[in-house]
């Protein structure tokens, strides 16, 4: 196949995928923020991979950009981020306990537990993602087309109509970035 037709076959593919975000869920997960950003609750977001630079790059944008344009803070922390906690938990305990038990130290009832995986069955993600269910948190799963554990188990479910890790990464980045513009390019809805 020649590269042009690759490339155009790409990208044909990457706007099926986008076209499959569920619009009214978006919404819902933006409203989910404004009210954690009300009542002051702390966000944690996390992945594998690509997931994992993912959940960093929201962190960031949702806490300094988001935040820097509405006046008020989001309080969001990427469990990815602290790479000596997550290589001691993963030595003395399991990498399946890196996301959980950073959970056990920080979270309370009533905060948000977010994570990314495009096969949705991450054993670290899904242990905490249960462990936040069952503790008060509200959860969040980004999945890709395969759906897998994380659909079963988060409250709160965007599935992307693919399981090309590529694109689906791309798509959860997309609506990572549509939570954060959403609060950059609408302030008001900070105050609604």
């Amino acid at each position: 196949m020649p590269m042009k037709d690759w490339i155009s076959q790409y990208v044909n593919s990457q706007k099926a995928a986008l076209d499959s975000i569920p619009v009214d869920a978006v919404e819902n997960l933006v409203e989910l923020l404004k009210k954690a950003l009300l009542e002051d609750r702390q966000l944690f977001v996390f992945g594998n991979g690509g997931s994992a630079a993912n959940a960093s790059h929201f962190a960031t944008d949702l806490g300094k950009g988001s935040s820097d344009i509405i006046g008020r803070r989001f309080r969001i922390l990427s469990l990815n981020d602290n790479v000596s906690w997550l290589t001691a938990l993963g030595n003395d305990y399991a990498y399946e306990d890196v996301f959980v038990r950073q959970l056990q130290n920080y979270a309370r009832p009533g905060d948000l537990a977010m994570t990314l995986s495009v096969s949705g069955n991450s054993p670290n993600a899904v242990k905490a993602i249960e462990w936040a269910g069952a503790n008060g948190l509200t959860t969040i799963a980004l999945v890709g087309k395969k759906r897998g554990r994380l659909a079963e188990v988060a409250q709160n479910v965007i599935v992307v109509d693919s399981d090309h890790f590529g694109r689906a990464e791309d798509c959860h980045m997309g609506i990572c970035h549509m939570l954060c513009y959403a609060f950059m390019e609408i302030p008001r809805i900070a105050e609604e």
